[in-house]
């Protein structure tokens, strides 16, 4: 009861109870002076004896207070505030101490320092231990993060554990996902539970489900596969498969308008030469109807043919190549051979499959040097005016003939592989190739490739992280959020910056969050957007955060930043700084918006009267100040700067508040509450 009344309240409260007992004393001594006396005319003088005396006990009794508050108590309660920080904060630096205190300012810094170097041995000794650990911490993200396909971990209740590059890529629609987030909410519900339910009512640890799914933003089409783990939970890993369903969907209309518009024109054809060969010659009109329908017949099928060899590429896998890796390769297998070849082509991306390419254009010169034409040869490649462009091997000597070319690209490419033939080779690329003579004794093999580009300048890899936090697998679900743990809120600290002061008539201009999962920020999972606030933006706000009208223009309106914000913080507890200031710019277009911001809250200021006192300054920088936070001058008064400081704020004041015996947040709720007259009480729904 003493620890939560206060250093400063037990001194008031004592030196209060010492001056009642003293005036007591004093208007008892006088009572009886003044009966043994027995003179009723002195009653008068003993009664301004007793206000004189009063009002100097009183004086001396609230002086003394004053003194103690302000020499001992105050300078006591602060360096408590500040062993705290250095002890549950990891805060570094001596203490300021007050040198009223004697004795207890050089034992706490004696403290202090000693505190400090047992945690730089131990920091020393467990980086030492964990060097190679994290190593293969890394090593192991690295190979995550390059998984060719989107990889998920799941709780058993359906909450995101990990996710990998990849799957922010199928499922971010436009925003990353976020850890202890439901799954549902990327993905469409209902495949995922059939599958789970199979999973776990089949009872083999080792079973996987297959499963089509599509994503909750776009509706895109994923093919995944779940795996139970032992501890609980899910491994999903997801592809999409939209543009193969929808090759797929256009192979399927090809072919059914093939036999479509074939099945008419040979059966008129049938019928034709059927009454043909019955008449005879009696029947001379049926010629030109019958040239007509194989004249059709045979647009038709040139024409369908021309559009099954384009539409060849969407369904066969085709990868980027470089050119000169393409080149290079096939040099290496004529050299290999003892043939010589110059190659010219490099600077080119093309859509192609490599291997079959070295294979064919390697198997043709080798041919073309057994069949004497050649045993030099040059090889180019040399991009169009469309979209494409075209190989060519060229060497001096006679040309090849069609015929020849023709039975070379239906033989085998390879010594046992008869599927794999230069035709296959050119169906698979959608292409042909053919022989064409240049001139000057020159021949050549040329042959288009469809789709390829001009190399430009590389762009900045794509980051390609993992996310995780493998305890959200372990932890304990509670009901009640007033019964759960701070360490395990999952939160998002927040800001704003506004064109003025007034909640009721200014307007945002800028919103940030980050969240906080398990006692830890979350890399990447940041939200971060200018708002356009309808009006001017003042000089003076300006000068504050540094947003002008021109930053502005193009930006959301505060519409569709608080619906993007609020599906940023739904399920999560909002953690602001003067949180009641930038809540209520939201709450006051909660109607257009059509969303409720009625997350529960937490306000680093109410927690920092908690743990510092009320007698504190409470702003950010001075909070920051006290817990060793650097704000960088150039984020300051920038929504993501403030909240990144505040949230590193919270993150400190979390064991702090555990060591005053606050875990829970129905705990911490009911002490701020008292300090109520700071900040008004925005969880009142949570009383």
């Amino acid at each position: 009861m003493a620890e939560r009344i206060g250093l400063r309240l037990q001194a008031l409260l004592l030196f209060a109870a010492l001056g009642s007992a003293g005036l007591g004393a004093l208007v008892l001594a006088l009572w009886q002076g003044y009966r043994r006396l027995d003179l009723p005319e002195a009653l008068p003088g003993f009664v301004q004896a007793a206000v004189l005396g009063g009002f100097a006990i009183l004086g001396l009794m609230v002086g003394a207070w004053y003194l103690f508050d302000s020499r001992v108590a105050r300078p006591a309660a602060a360096l408590a505030g500040a062993l705290r920080a250095r002890a549950h904060a990891d805060v570094a630096g001596a203490p300021e101490i007050s040198p009223a205190l004697g004795e207890l300012g050089p034992a706490a810094a004696a403290i202090s320092d000693t505190l400090a170097q047992t945690r730089g041995a131990l920091a020393q000794s467990v980086a030492r231990e964990t060097a190679r650990l994290s190593e293969e911490k890394a090593r192991l993200e690295a190979l995550l993060a390059d998984v060719p396909v989107g990889v998920l971990l799941c709780s058993a209740e359906h909450q995101l554990v990990f996710y990998n590059g990849q799957a922010v890529d199928l499922l971010g629609g436009g925003q990353a996902p976020g850890l202890d987030r439901n799954i549902f909410g990327y993905l469409r519900e209902g495949p995922l539970r059939h599958a789970h339910q199979r999973l776990t009512e089949g009872g083999d640890p080792d079973a996987a489900a297959d499963l089509l799914c599509a994503t909750a933003s776009d509706a895109r089409v994923l093919a995944g596969r779940m795996r139970l783990l032992p501890q609980g939970g899910y491994v999903l890993t997801l592809r999409d498969v939209t543009s193969d369903l929808a090759a797929h969907a256009r192979r399927e209309q090809l072919l059914s308008e093939i036999f479509d518009r074939v099945r008419r024109p040979a059966a008129n054809l049938h019928t034709a030469i059927g009454v043909l060969a019955e008449a005879g010659d009696s029947a001379p009109a049926l010629g030109p109807a019958l040239l007509q329908e194989v004249a059709a017949l045979t647009a038709a099928i040139t024409e369908l043919g021309r559009r099954h060899d384009e539409g060849r590429a969407d369904w066969w896998p085709l990868a980027q190549t470089r050119s000169a890796d393409l080149l290079d390769g096939i040099r290496a297998r004529l050299e290999g051979a003892g043939l010589g070849v110059e190659v010219c082509g490099n600077g080119l991306i093309l859509r192609c499959d490599g291997f079959q390419l070295v294979a064919l254009w390697s198997a043709l010169a080798l041919r073309l040097a057994e069949a004497g034409h050649a045993r030099s040869f040059r090889l180019t490649i040399e991009e169009e005016d469309g979209p494409g462009a075209v190989m060519e091997l060229g060497w001096e000597g006679p040309p090849l003939p069609v015929g020849r070319l023709e039975q070379w690209l239906d033989a085998p490419l390879e010594v046992g592989l008869a599927d794999v033939t230069g035709r296959s080779v050119l169906l698979a690329h959608g292409t042909e190739a053919w022989p064409e003579p240049l001139g000057n004794g020159r021949s050549a093999i040329r042959m288009p490739i469809r789709e390829a580009r001009r190399a430009g300048r590389r762009p900045a890899p794509a980051t390609r992280a993992v996310v995780y936090d493998f305890d959200l697998l372990s932890r304990a679900v509670t009901e009640r959020l007033a019964e759960t743990r701070l360490a395990d809120l999952t939160c998002v600290v927040f800001d704003t910056e506004t064109t003025g002061l007034d909640p009721a008539r200014d307007e945002i201009v800028q919103i940030a969050g980050v969240r906080l999962v398990n006692g830890r920020r979350v890399a990447g999972e940041v939200f971060e957007t200018l708002v356009n606030p309808g009006r001017r933006i003042p000089p003076s706000s300006t000068h504050v955060h540094g947003i002008t009208d021109a930053m502005v223009v193009g930006a959301p309106d505060v519409v569709e930043a608080g619906r993007r914000f609020h599906s940023f913080a739904e399920g999560a507890v909002l953690v602001a700084h003067n949180a009641p200031f930038d809540l209520h710019f939201l709450r006051r277009h909660e109607d257009t918006i059509g969303l409720r911001f009625d997350n529960p809250v937490l306000d680093t200021v109410l927690l920092s009267a908690v743990i510092f006192g009320r007698g504190e300054s409470h702003s950010l920088d001075a909070l920051t100040a006290r817990l060793g936070i650097t704000i960088p001058e150039e984020a300051r008064h920038t929504a993501r700067g403030d909240a990144e400081a505040t949230a590193e704020a919270f993150l400190r004041l979390i064991p702090m508040l555990q060591a005053r015996g606050l875990a829970t947040f129905g705990e911490v709720l009911a002490e701020v509450r008292r300090h109520g007259r700071l900040l008004r009480d925005l969880n009142e729904e949570l009383a």
